[in-house]
């Protein structure tokens, strides 16, 4: 059994809400600078930037589910 410490249920709830629409903020940011970055990869426009705040939103995203589901759960 674990202690709940100082972390209570709508905590979780919110901090889970949070990842999920950061993720989501990333990967609309992201995929606009990608889709605008003239260039390829080692030209300086930021390509490989974007791919990669493509690839932290999304699992941004899902940590953000998951997290969400078991706060559901616990509730």
């Amino acid at each position: 059994a674990r202690s709940a410490g100082r972390i209570g249920v709508g905590n979780r709830r919110a901090g889970a809400v949070t990842a999920l629409a950061l993720g989501l903020t990333s990967l609309v940011i992201g995929g606009l600078h990608a889709a605008n970055s003239a260039g390829g990869f080692g030209t300086g426009n930021g390509l490989a930037g974007a791919i990669f705040a493509l690839l932290l939103g999304l699992i941004g995203m899902v940590l953000g589910g998951l997290a969400l589901s078991r706060a559901r759960r616990t509730a």
